[in-house]
Protein backbone atom coordinates (compact mmCIF):
# COMPACT_ATOMS: atom_id res chain seq x y z
CA UNK A 1 0.00 0.00 0.00
CA UNK A 2 2.94 2.63 0.92
CA UNK A 3 4.42 1.78 -2.30
CA UNK A 4 1.22 3.04 -4.69
CA UNK A 5 1.56 5.70 -2.10
CA UNK A 6 4.57 6.72 -2.43
CA UNK A 7 4.45 6.26 -6.40
CA UNK A 8 4.85 8.93 -8.95
CA UNK A 9 1.24 8.41 -10.13
CA UNK A 10 -0.26 9.16 -6.87
CA UNK A 11 2.24 12.24 -6.58
CA UNK A 12 0.67 13.46 -9.68
CA UNK A 13 -2.87 12.67 -8.80
CA UNK A 14 -2.32 14.59 -5.61
CA UNK A 15 -0.77 17.19 -7.36
CA UNK A 16 -3.37 18.13 -10.53
CA UNK A 17 -6.18 17.37 -7.52
CA UNK A 18 -4.38 20.07 -5.46
CA UNK A 19 -3.76 22.39 -8.61
CA UNK A 20 -7.58 21.80 -9.77
CA UNK A 21 -8.80 22.59 -6.21
CA UNK A 22 -6.62 25.97 -6.30
CA UNK A 23 -8.04 26.96 -9.86
CA UNK A 24 -11.21 26.79 -8.56
CA UNK A 25 -10.52 28.81 -5.31
CA UNK A 26 -8.64 31.62 -6.87
CA UNK A 27 -11.85 31.87 -9.44
CA UNK A 28 -14.17 32.00 -6.74
CA UNK A 29 -11.98 34.47 -4.69
CA UNK A 30 -12.26 36.55 -7.76
CA UNK A 31 -15.31 36.42 -8.83
CA UNK A 32 -17.43 35.44 -5.80
CA UNK A 33 -15.69 36.09 -2.51
CA UNK A 34 -13.64 38.18 -1.50
CA UNK A 35 -12.57 40.29 -4.42
CA UNK A 36 -15.64 42.00 -5.22
CA UNK A 37 -16.69 42.72 -1.81
CA UNK A 38 -12.98 44.38 -1.47
CA UNK A 39 -13.77 46.10 -4.76
CA UNK A 40 -17.12 47.55 -4.08
CA UNK A 41 -15.84 48.98 -0.49
CA UNK A 42 -12.84 50.96 -2.47
CA UNK A 43 -15.41 52.32 -4.73
CA UNK A 44 -18.04 53.14 -1.97
CA UNK A 45 -15.67 54.68 1.11
CA UNK A 46 -12.62 55.51 -1.47
CA UNK A 47 -14.85 56.60 -4.63
CA UNK A 48 -12.09 53.77 -6.82
CA UNK A 49 -14.10 53.18 -9.80
CA UNK A 50 -12.56 49.27 -10.77
CA UNK A 51 -14.85 46.64 -12.54
CA UNK A 52 -14.59 42.81 -11.10
CA UNK A 53 -14.31 40.01 -13.00
CA UNK A 54 -17.62 39.47 -12.61
CA UNK A 55 -18.69 42.23 -14.18
CA UNK A 56 -16.44 40.83 -16.93
CA UNK A 57 -18.40 37.52 -17.79
CA UNK A 58 -17.68 34.15 -17.33
CA UNK A 59 -14.78 34.42 -20.20
CA UNK A 60 -13.48 37.46 -18.10
CA UNK A 61 -12.92 35.83 -14.78
CA UNK A 62 -11.21 32.99 -16.16
CA UNK A 63 -9.13 35.01 -18.04
CA UNK A 64 -8.22 36.91 -15.17
CA UNK A 65 -8.15 33.43 -12.84
CA UNK A 66 -5.25 32.27 -15.38
CA UNK A 67 -3.43 35.28 -15.06
CA UNK A 68 -3.00 35.05 -11.87
CA UNK A 69 -2.35 31.08 -11.56
CA UNK A 70 0.54 31.14 -13.88
CA UNK A 71 3.22 32.66 -11.60
CA UNK A 72 1.74 30.30 -8.78
CA UNK A 73 1.90 27.53 -11.05
CA UNK A 74 5.09 28.11 -12.41
CA UNK A 75 6.88 28.67 -8.62
CA UNK A 76 4.60 25.30 -7.89
CA UNK A 77 6.35 23.26 -11.39
CA UNK A 78 9.83 24.30 -10.43
CA UNK A 79 9.52 23.35 -6.39
CA UNK A 80 8.08 19.78 -7.80
CA UNK A 81 10.68 19.09 -10.51
CA UNK A 82 13.27 20.45 -8.77
CA UNK A 83 14.53 16.92 -7.47
CA UNK A 84 13.50 15.18 -10.66
CA UNK A 85 15.84 17.69 -12.75
CA UNK A 86 18.68 17.21 -10.57
CA UNK A 87 18.37 13.73 -10.50
CA UNK A 88 17.91 13.60 -14.49
CA UNK A 89 21.22 15.76 -14.00
CA UNK A 90 22.81 13.67 -12.23
CA UNK A 91 22.29 10.23 -14.31
CA UNK A 92 23.35 12.22 -17.71
CA UNK A 93 26.46 13.01 -15.71
CA UNK A 94 26.28 8.76 -15.01
CA UNK A 95 25.99 7.89 -18.41
CA UNK A 96 29.07 10.63 -19.58
CA UNK A 97 31.48 9.24 -16.90
CA UNK A 98 30.60 5.44 -18.09
CA UNK A 99 31.27 6.56 -21.93
CA UNK A 100 34.49 7.74 -20.81
CA UNK A 101 35.13 4.48 -18.93
CA UNK A 102 34.73 5.95 -15.67
CA UNK A 103 32.65 3.69 -13.05
CA UNK A 104 33.38 4.90 -9.72
CA UNK A 105 30.00 7.37 -10.16
CA UNK A 106 27.44 6.77 -8.09
CA UNK A 107 24.11 9.18 -6.83
CA UNK A 108 22.69 9.24 -3.58
CA UNK A 109 19.12 9.55 -3.19
CA UNK A 110 16.48 8.74 -0.70
CA UNK A 111 13.46 8.75 -2.95
CA UNK A 112 11.12 5.65 -2.76
CA UNK A 113 9.39 6.32 -6.02
CA UNK A 114 10.48 4.72 -9.03
CA UNK A 115 13.29 7.16 -10.10
CA UNK A 116 14.33 6.33 -6.54
CA UNK A 117 14.09 2.64 -8.07
CA UNK A 118 15.47 3.78 -11.01
CA UNK A 119 18.88 5.38 -8.99
CA UNK A 120 19.55 2.43 -7.03
CA UNK A 121 19.62 -0.28 -9.82
CA UNK A 122 22.06 2.48 -11.89
CA UNK A 123 24.37 2.17 -8.61
CA UNK A 124 24.21 -1.91 -8.13
CA UNK A 125 24.90 -1.39 -12.30
CA UNK A 126 27.82 1.46 -11.56
CA UNK A 127 29.28 -1.62 -9.09
CA UNK A 128 29.10 -4.75 -11.08
CA UNK A 129 30.76 -2.20 -13.77
CA UNK A 130 33.38 -1.61 -11.10
CA UNK A 131 34.19 -5.43 -9.66
CA UNK A 132 34.16 -6.50 -13.57
CA UNK A 133 36.89 -3.48 -14.12
CA UNK A 134 38.56 -4.52 -11.35
CA UNK A 135 38.46 -8.14 -12.41
CA UNK A 136 39.41 -7.55 -15.83
CA UNK A 137 42.37 -5.05 -14.92
CA UNK A 138 43.98 -7.83 -12.87
CA UNK A 139 44.03 -10.41 -15.65
CA UNK A 140 45.50 -7.38 -18.02
CA UNK A 141 48.28 -7.10 -15.31
CA UNK A 142 48.59 -11.47 -14.66
CA UNK A 143 48.48 -11.58 -18.90
CA UNK A 144 50.94 -8.85 -19.21
CA UNK A 145 53.62 -9.91 -16.10
CA UNK A 146 53.53 -13.82 -17.77
CA UNK A 147 53.88 -12.52 -21.68
CA UNK A 148 56.63 -9.97 -20.64
CA UNK A 149 58.40 -12.48 -18.39
CA UNK A 150 58.28 -15.61 -20.68
CA UNK A 151 61.56 -16.53 -22.10
CA UNK A 152 59.86 -16.41 -25.58
CA UNK A 153 60.24 -13.69 -27.99
CA UNK A 154 57.13 -12.29 -28.84
CA UNK A 155 56.32 -9.29 -31.73
CA UNK A 156 53.21 -8.10 -32.73
CA UNK A 157 53.32 -6.19 -36.29
CA UNK A 158 50.36 -4.44 -37.78
CA UNK A 159 49.25 -4.54 -41.28
CA UNK A 160 52.40 -1.71 -42.09
CA UNK A 161 54.52 -4.05 -40.77
CA UNK A 162 55.55 -1.58 -37.67
CA UNK A 163 55.38 -3.21 -33.86
CA UNK A 164 52.71 -2.43 -31.89
CA UNK A 165 53.60 -5.24 -28.75
CA UNK A 166 56.76 -6.45 -28.42
CA UNK A 167 57.82 -8.68 -24.45
CA UNK A 168 61.09 -8.37 -22.40
CA UNK A 169 62.80 -11.41 -24.72
CA UNK A 170 62.00 -9.79 -28.01
CA UNK A 171 63.62 -6.58 -26.92
CA UNK A 172 66.81 -7.98 -25.50
CA UNK A 173 66.56 -10.31 -28.69
CA UNK A 174 66.16 -7.61 -31.41
CA UNK A 175 67.15 -4.27 -29.83
CA UNK A 176 69.60 -4.05 -26.93
CA UNK A 177 66.76 -4.07 -24.24
CA UNK A 178 65.31 -1.18 -25.77
CA UNK A 179 61.60 -0.73 -26.80
CA UNK A 180 60.23 -1.92 -30.31
CA UNK A 181 56.95 -0.07 -30.14
CA UNK A 182 56.54 1.75 -32.97
CA UNK A 183 59.36 0.99 -35.25
CA UNK A 184 59.21 -0.89 -38.38
CA UNK A 185 60.03 -4.69 -38.05
CA UNK A 186 61.55 -5.44 -41.62
CA UNK A 187 64.31 -2.63 -40.56
CA UNK A 188 64.96 -4.11 -36.72
CA UNK A 189 65.74 -7.35 -38.89
CA UNK A 190 68.56 -6.01 -40.90
CA UNK A 191 70.59 -6.03 -37.40
CA UNK A 192 69.19 -9.42 -36.58
CA UNK A 193 70.76 -12.96 -38.16
CA UNK A 194 70.65 -13.43 -42.09
CA UNK A 195 68.90 -16.73 -41.16
CA UNK A 196 66.37 -15.44 -38.63
CA UNK A 197 65.22 -12.68 -41.54
CA UNK A 198 64.98 -14.70 -44.43
CA UNK A 199 62.69 -17.08 -42.03
CA UNK A 200 60.41 -14.41 -41.03
CA UNK A 201 60.08 -12.91 -44.33
CA UNK A 202 58.85 -16.67 -45.77
CA UNK A 203 56.24 -16.26 -43.54
CA UNK A 204 56.09 -19.81 -42.68
CA UNK A 205 57.13 -21.53 -39.62
CA UNK A 206 60.64 -22.46 -39.31
CA UNK A 207 63.25 -24.54 -36.51
CA UNK A 208 66.74 -22.67 -37.43
CA UNK A 209 70.12 -21.84 -36.11
CA UNK A 210 72.03 -18.91 -36.18
CA UNK A 211 74.50 -17.44 -34.22
CA UNK A 212 74.49 -15.06 -31.48
CA UNK A 213 77.24 -13.89 -29.19
CA UNK A 214 79.76 -16.45 -30.72
CA UNK A 215 77.36 -19.04 -29.76
CA UNK A 216 75.48 -21.29 -31.82
CA UNK A 217 71.29 -21.02 -30.87
CA UNK A 218 68.08 -22.65 -32.70
CA UNK A 219 65.01 -21.30 -32.95
CA UNK A 220 62.11 -22.02 -33.58
CA UNK A 221 60.05 -19.72 -35.38
CA UNK A 222 56.17 -19.45 -35.09
CA UNK A 223 54.27 -16.73 -37.11
CA UNK A 224 50.24 -16.22 -37.26
CA UNK A 225 48.29 -13.76 -38.77
CA UNK A 226 44.64 -12.62 -37.05
CA UNK A 227 42.45 -9.40 -37.26
CA UNK A 228 42.69 -7.28 -34.59
CA UNK A 229 40.09 -4.44 -33.86
CA UNK A 230 38.94 -5.36 -37.59
CA UNK A 231 42.40 -4.84 -38.82
CA UNK A 232 45.01 -7.34 -39.88
CA UNK A 233 47.98 -8.75 -37.34
CA UNK A 234 50.86 -10.37 -37.51
CA UNK A 235 52.29 -12.59 -34.86
CA UNK A 236 55.57 -13.90 -34.19
CA UNK A 237 56.83 -15.86 -31.99
CA UNK A 238 60.69 -16.91 -31.06
CA UNK A 239 61.42 -20.42 -29.19
CA UNK A 240 64.84 -21.02 -28.03
CA UNK A 241 64.93 -24.65 -28.32
CA UNK A 242 68.75 -25.01 -27.81
CA UNK A 243 68.55 -26.70 -24.56
CA UNK A 244 65.44 -28.59 -25.24
CA UNK A 245 66.64 -30.40 -28.25
CA UNK A 246 70.01 -30.89 -26.17
CA UNK A 247 67.98 -32.64 -23.78
CA UNK A 248 66.21 -34.41 -26.61
CA UNK A 249 69.19 -35.25 -28.22
CA UNK A 250 70.56 -36.42 -25.11
CA UNK A 251 67.62 -39.15 -24.78
CA UNK A 252 68.25 -40.01 -28.20
CA UNK A 253 71.52 -41.72 -27.83
CA UNK A 254 70.53 -42.95 -24.92
CA UNK A 255 67.32 -44.90 -26.59
CA UNK A 256 69.46 -45.77 -29.38
CA UNK A 257 72.35 -47.47 -27.63
CA UNK A 258 70.13 -49.10 -25.50
CA UNK A 259 67.73 -50.38 -28.18
CA UNK A 260 71.13 -51.32 -30.17
CA UNK A 261 72.63 -52.88 -27.21
CA UNK A 262 69.60 -55.00 -26.77
CA UNK A 263 69.68 -56.18 -30.53
CA UNK A 264 72.83 -56.88 -29.64
CA UNK A 265 72.86 -58.49 -26.99
CA UNK A 266 70.03 -60.80 -28.84
CA UNK A 267 72.29 -61.61 -31.88
CA UNK A 268 75.64 -62.24 -30.33
CA UNK A 269 75.11 -63.87 -27.32
CA UNK A 270 73.00 -67.18 -29.68
CA UNK A 271 76.15 -66.61 -32.07
CA UNK A 272 78.69 -66.89 -28.85
CA UNK A 273 77.10 -70.28 -27.57
CA UNK A 274 76.65 -71.76 -31.19
CA UNK A 275 80.31 -71.35 -31.90
CA UNK A 276 80.88 -72.96 -28.38
CA UNK A 277 78.70 -76.04 -29.48
CA UNK A 278 80.02 -75.70 -33.45
CA UNK A 279 83.54 -75.82 -31.59
CA UNK A 280 83.08 -78.46 -29.03
CA UNK A 281 81.13 -80.55 -32.10
CA UNK A 282 84.52 -80.54 -33.81
CA UNK A 283 86.55 -81.27 -31.35
CA UNK A 284 84.32 -84.50 -30.64
CA UNK A 285 84.47 -85.31 -34.72
CA UNK A 286 80.79 -84.97 -35.15
CA UNK A 287 80.52 -83.33 -38.19
CA UNK A 288 77.15 -84.26 -39.70
CA UNK A 289 75.64 -81.42 -37.08
CA UNK A 290 78.08 -78.72 -37.92
CA UNK A 291 75.69 -77.73 -41.05
CA UNK A 292 72.91 -76.86 -38.93
CA UNK A 293 75.08 -74.94 -36.61
CA UNK A 294 77.11 -72.96 -39.19
CA UNK A 295 73.72 -72.04 -40.97
CA UNK A 296 71.72 -71.09 -37.21
CA UNK A 297 74.74 -68.58 -37.04
CA UNK A 298 74.64 -67.63 -40.47
CA UNK A 299 70.90 -66.73 -40.08
CA UNK A 300 71.16 -64.77 -36.47
CA UNK A 301 74.23 -62.60 -38.25
CA UNK A 302 71.79 -61.96 -41.44
CA UNK A 303 69.14 -60.46 -39.02
CA UNK A 304 71.53 -58.16 -37.08
CA UNK A 305 73.12 -56.95 -40.25
CA UNK A 306 69.42 -56.37 -41.59
CA UNK A 307 69.32 -54.16 -38.29
CA UNK A 308 72.49 -51.94 -38.52
CA UNK A 309 71.79 -51.45 -41.69
CA UNK A 310 68.35 -49.99 -40.98
CA UNK A 311 69.76 -47.61 -38.95
CA UNK A 312 72.42 -46.65 -41.39
CA UNK A 313 70.42 -45.88 -43.95
CA UNK A 314 68.44 -43.68 -42.03
CA UNK A 315 71.14 -41.69 -40.86
CA UNK A 316 72.39 -41.62 -44.26
CA UNK A 317 69.47 -39.95 -45.47
CA UNK A 318 69.99 -37.62 -48.39
CA UNK A 319 68.36 -34.77 -49.45
CA UNK A 320 64.92 -34.49 -51.78
CA UNK A 321 65.55 -34.34 -55.39
CA UNK A 322 61.89 -33.15 -56.09
CA UNK A 323 60.93 -33.90 -59.38
CA UNK A 324 57.23 -33.75 -61.52
CA UNK A 325 55.58 -37.17 -60.81
CA UNK A 326 52.56 -38.72 -62.50
CA UNK A 327 50.45 -40.53 -60.14
CA UNK A 328 48.93 -43.22 -62.46
CA UNK A 329 52.97 -44.77 -63.22
CA UNK A 330 53.98 -43.91 -59.43
CA UNK A 331 50.75 -46.13 -58.41
CA UNK A 332 51.51 -48.94 -60.63
CA UNK A 333 55.03 -48.89 -59.47
CA UNK A 334 53.81 -48.96 -55.92
CA UNK A 335 51.46 -51.62 -56.52
CA UNK A 336 54.20 -54.13 -57.08
CA UNK A 337 55.88 -53.55 -53.84
CA UNK A 338 52.98 -54.02 -51.53
CA UNK A 339 48.96 -54.54 -51.40
CA UNK A 340 46.20 -51.99 -51.08
CA UNK A 341 43.21 -50.77 -51.67
CA UNK A 342 43.02 -46.85 -53.38
CA UNK A 343 40.40 -45.09 -51.62
CA UNK A 344 39.94 -41.93 -53.39
CA UNK A 345 40.63 -41.05 -57.02
CA UNK A 346 43.82 -40.64 -59.07
CA UNK A 347 44.53 -37.46 -59.05
CA UNK A 348 44.85 -35.91 -62.86
CA UNK A 349 47.02 -33.47 -62.25
CA UNK A 350 51.11 -34.32 -61.55
CA UNK A 351 52.74 -33.19 -58.22
CA UNK A 352 56.50 -32.54 -57.52
CA UNK A 353 58.37 -34.76 -54.77
CA UNK A 354 61.39 -37.08 -54.65
CA UNK A 355 59.45 -40.43 -55.84
CA UNK A 356 62.15 -42.37 -54.19
CA UNK A 357 62.16 -41.33 -50.85
CA UNK A 358 58.19 -40.90 -50.80
CA UNK A 359 57.78 -44.28 -52.39
CA UNK A 360 59.62 -45.88 -49.87
CA UNK A 361 57.45 -44.24 -46.95
CA UNK A 362 54.62 -45.26 -48.77
CA UNK A 363 55.82 -48.84 -48.84
CA UNK A 364 56.90 -48.76 -44.77
CA UNK A 365 53.14 -47.42 -43.71
CA UNK A 366 51.41 -50.01 -45.88
CA UNK A 367 53.73 -52.43 -44.10
CA UNK A 368 53.33 -51.37 -40.94
CA UNK A 369 49.82 -51.43 -41.74
CA UNK A 370 49.85 -54.90 -42.98
CA UNK A 371 51.27 -55.81 -39.86
CA UNK A 372 48.80 -54.69 -37.38
CA UNK A 373 46.73 -57.31 -37.84
CA UNK A 374 44.31 -55.47 -40.24
CA UNK A 375 42.71 -57.63 -43.18
CA UNK A 376 44.43 -57.15 -46.38
CA UNK A 377 41.05 -55.41 -48.03
CA UNK A 378 41.22 -53.20 -45.24
CA UNK A 379 44.29 -51.06 -45.90
CA UNK A 380 43.99 -48.32 -48.17
CA UNK A 381 45.49 -45.58 -49.58
CA UNK A 382 43.79 -42.02 -50.42
CA UNK A 383 45.67 -39.23 -51.95
CA UNK A 384 44.02 -35.68 -51.56
CA UNK A 385 45.06 -32.38 -53.42
CA UNK A 386 43.59 -29.76 -51.46
CA UNK A 387 45.11 -26.79 -53.12
CA UNK A 388 48.46 -25.52 -51.58
CA UNK A 389 48.64 -29.20 -49.92
CA UNK A 390 49.11 -32.60 -50.73
CA UNK A 391 47.72 -35.34 -48.33
CA UNK A 392 48.79 -38.92 -49.00
CA UNK A 393 47.03 -41.28 -45.96
CA UNK A 394 47.30 -44.75 -45.33
CA UNK A 395 44.61 -46.47 -42.86
CA UNK A 396 44.24 -50.00 -41.61
CA UNK A 397 41.44 -51.36 -39.27
CA UNK A 398 44.08 -52.70 -36.62
CA UNK A 399 43.93 -52.18 -32.77
CA UNK A 400 45.24 -48.43 -33.50
CA UNK A 401 47.67 -46.69 -31.02
CA UNK A 402 47.28 -45.86 -27.50
CA UNK A 403 47.94 -42.26 -26.44
CA UNK A 404 51.22 -42.86 -25.19
CA UNK A 405 52.59 -44.21 -28.01
CA UNK A 406 50.94 -41.48 -29.95
CA UNK A 407 52.95 -39.35 -28.32
CA UNK A 408 56.35 -40.88 -29.15
CA UNK A 409 55.55 -42.96 -32.69
CA UNK A 410 56.92 -39.86 -34.41
CA UNK A 411 60.64 -39.37 -32.28
CA UNK A 412 63.78 -40.40 -34.08
CA UNK A 413 64.30 -44.26 -33.75
CA UNK A 414 61.17 -44.70 -31.68
CA UNK A 415 60.19 -48.34 -32.06
CA UNK A 416 57.35 -49.96 -31.11
CA UNK A 417 58.63 -53.67 -31.59
CA UNK A 418 60.18 -55.31 -28.90
CA UNK A 419 63.29 -55.96 -31.47
CA UNK A 420 63.51 -52.46 -32.17
CA UNK A 421 63.22 -52.77 -36.15
CA UNK A 422 60.33 -50.73 -37.26
CA UNK A 423 61.57 -46.96 -37.71
CA UNK A 424 58.66 -46.81 -40.38
CA UNK A 425 57.24 -43.98 -39.15
CA UNK A 426 60.30 -42.20 -37.91
CA UNK A 427 62.00 -42.51 -41.37
CA UNK A 428 58.42 -41.02 -42.65
CA UNK A 429 58.53 -37.83 -40.48
CA UNK A 430 61.98 -37.55 -41.68
CA UNK A 431 61.41 -37.54 -45.20
CA UNK A 432 57.96 -35.83 -44.70
CA UNK A 433 59.85 -32.72 -43.03
CA UNK A 434 62.78 -32.73 -45.98
CA UNK A 435 60.31 -32.07 -48.01
CA UNK A 436 58.53 -29.07 -46.33
CA UNK A 437 56.02 -31.40 -44.94
CA UNK A 438 54.96 -33.31 -42.24
CA UNK A 439 53.14 -36.14 -40.92
CA UNK A 440 50.25 -36.50 -38.57
CA UNK A 441 48.86 -39.98 -36.82
CA UNK A 442 45.00 -40.14 -35.58
CA UNK A 443 43.10 -42.96 -34.33
CA UNK A 444 40.34 -44.03 -36.52
CA UNK A 445 36.65 -44.50 -35.47
CA UNK A 446 35.68 -48.12 -35.29
CA UNK A 447 39.47 -49.05 -34.54
CA UNK A 448 42.36 -48.73 -36.77
CA UNK A 449 44.73 -45.66 -37.56
CA UNK A 450 45.47 -43.67 -40.34
CA UNK A 451 48.82 -42.03 -40.80
CA UNK A 452 48.49 -38.40 -42.88
CA UNK A 453 51.61 -37.76 -45.22
CA UNK A 454 50.96 -33.75 -45.96
CA UNK A 455 53.49 -32.26 -48.22
CA UNK A 456 53.38 -28.55 -50.07
CA UNK A 457 52.50 -28.60 -53.39
CA UNK A 458 55.90 -27.21 -55.32
CA UNK A 459 53.51 -25.77 -58.48
CA UNK A 460 53.71 -28.71 -60.36
CA UNK A 461 50.85 -27.64 -62.61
Amino acid sequence: MWRHLSSLQFRLTVLLAVAAVTGALVYVGLTQWPLPQLIGWLHKDLSVSLRTPAQMGVYGGLVVSVLVLLPLAWWLAYQVMSPVSRMLRALEGAVASYRDGDFSFSIATRRSDELGELIRMHNALGQTLRDQRQSLVQRELLLETVVQNTPVALVLTDVGGRVVYSNIASRHLFNDGRSLNGLDFAEVLKTAPEALSRAVESGEDALLSVELDGTEETFHLSQRAFRLQGRPHRLHLFRRMTRELSRQEVATWKRVIRVISHELNNSLAPISSLAHSGAELARRGDLERLPGVFATISGRAKHLHGFIAGYASFAKLPAPQPQVVEWEPFLASLALHCRYQLASPVPTHPSRFDPVQIEQVLINLIKNAHESGSAEDEVSLAILDVGSELRIEVADRGPGMSETVLAQALLPFYSTKRSGTGLGLALAREIAEAHGGRVLLANREGGGLRVSLRLPQYGAR
